[in-house]
């Protein structure tokens, strides 16, 4: 596929959530009307979720939480990391009985969750990401009518691709299969597109529609988490500096040695490096990705141009337009946070291209995504009480009220195992199973989402 012009010569298009991979409770009656779905299964077994291709070979198993105490004299948990799969972690192990301590060397989404898109949809084909993005497009619906301080707007998601481009050609194949997982999307003629929505179409071989999708303000979402965290009893520590000495659940706080029943790292493009303290190495490379908001009005539906690489949603100011990923390791401690002159100009050209929208560029920033070798994610045990959440691709913060869940259910299933969570009865995903790879793996960084990647196919 054919895109946008990134330095280092490759077309990556990391579609979606501009810095995405965010990891760097309320009180009141309003606030409890969220019970049902902060303390709720994530019932993903029940979607008769089994997988092929080489991904997991179980059903996703919720935890069986009966035997929890939820009197205060659950496992101490602690997570490090204050993004949007942090906080979501902390607030569904609270809801299930844990104590929660909650780490975050700034504020709460300083990191990369408060520098993503908050562009948000269900328009997958492989069954494990299709279930994950259900389930966190349900809890987000949810949440924005319980949750104070949180909104998310529903908005139909557009997936364009042009004449030439040799994916088109698997679109149909594509929408098919995201059909099969009873997701609301379709192949529209692109006549018909342009007829029902203010998007060019000339140029088009095919588009697809997902009406499930909708967009949000990242940095709400963290903050008002952070308050039902607070109300739900989570202790919330920021401004702190934590380190991994070793490959158990003790953590260094500012020098003082802390110790933990299980600890849960989510600290997005820091990953590699803080546990390479603990002597742990993980293939996660951070990378920028970039985005810009323009001032004027757009009325239009969310708009990913598949062949430029570029997608657009509504904005409280106009317009949020973004991608602009340079396929290169980024030092998560040293990067520029602007936005690239290329970036603007390109992605303006496609604006105008696309939407008739010739932007006023009020201002553009850059963010960080984590890649791995094979483009999911790693989430599980890596040692007895030690978990790691991490390797978004660009999608952390659209499936963090889902992975939060699945985090907080599988730490707490393994405590009661006693264990690992390496056994038979897991309640871990396998395609995301950290110790899958040595650690020192050399590979290229990829975009985060393409035609062929939605088809479920793997770099």
């Amino acid at each position: 596929m054919s895109g946008m012009r990134k330095p280092g010569g490759s077309d990556t298009g990391d579609e979606g959530n501009e810095g995405d991979d965010g990891d760097d409770g309320d009180d009141g009656d309003e606030g409890r009307n969220a019970g049902p779905d902060l303390k709720g299964s994530s019932d993903l077994a029940q979607r008769g979720i089994k997988t092929d291709g080489g991904r997991s070979q179980q059903d996703i198993q919720p935890a069986d939480r009966s035997t929890l105490d939820r009197d205060g004299d659950g496992p101490a948990v602690a997570v490090v990391g204050g993004g949007a799969v942090g906080i979501t972690t902390a607030v569904d192990l609270a809801a299930r009985g844990a104590r929660v301590t909650l780490f975050e060397r700034d504020e709460l989404a300083a990191g990369s969750s408060g520098r993503a898109a908050g562009v948000l949809y269900d328009a997958y084909a492989e069954d494990v990401d299709a279930a994950l993005a259900t389930r966190a497009m349900e809890r987000f619906r949810s949440l924005s009518d319980s949750l104070p301080g949180f909104s998310f707007t529903r908005c139909p998601y557009v997936i364009a691709v042009r004449e030439g481009d040799p994916d088109a050609d698997a679109v149909p194949e594509m929408v098919e299969r995201m059909r099969s997982h009873d997701l609301d999307v379709s192949v529209v003629n692109p006549a018909a597109l342009g007829e029902r929505f203010p998007v060019e179409t000339d140029d088009l071989a095919v588009a697809a529609v997902a009406e499930g999708g909708g967009w949000t303000d990242p940095g709400s979402y963290v903050e008002a988490m952070g308050e039902r965290a607070r109300g739900d009893g989570v202790s919330i520590e920021t401004g702190v500096e934590v380190a991994l000495p070793d490959a158990e659940p003790t953590l260094h706080v500012d020098g003082e040695e802390r110790t933990f029943d299980a600890v849960v790292v989510a600290v997005g493009a820091h990953t590699a490096r803080f546990l390479a303290d603990a002597g742990i190495a993980v293939p996660v490379k951070p990378y920028r990705v970039q985005a810009l908001v323009s001032g004027r009005p757009y009325a239009g539906p969310m708009v990913y141009d598949a062949t430029a690489g570029v997608y657009l949603r509504a904005h409280p100011e106009g317009l949020l337009a973004g991608d602009g990923t340079v396929p290169r390791e980024a030092d998560p401690d040293d990067y520029e946070p602007g936005g690239d002159d290329w970036f603007r100009e390109e992605t303006a050209a496609v604006l105008r291209e696309r939407v008739d929208h010739d932007p006023e560029i009020d201002r553009a920033w850059a963010g960080l995504c984590t890649a791995t070798p094979d483009g999911d994610p790693l989430v599980g045990p890596l040692a007895e009480g030690l978990f790691v959440a991490a390797g978004w691709q660009g999608h952390g913060f659209m499936r963090a009220p889902a992975m939060g869940e699945h985090v907080a259910e599988g730490v707490l299933a393994t405590l009661e195992a006693g264990g690992d969570g390496g056994n038979r009865d897991s309640p871990w995903i396998d395609a995301f199973d950290p110790t899958r790879f040595d650690g020192d793996e050399e590979f290229e960084i990829r975009e985060g989402m393409t035609v062929r990647s939605r088809r479920g196919e793997k770099p």
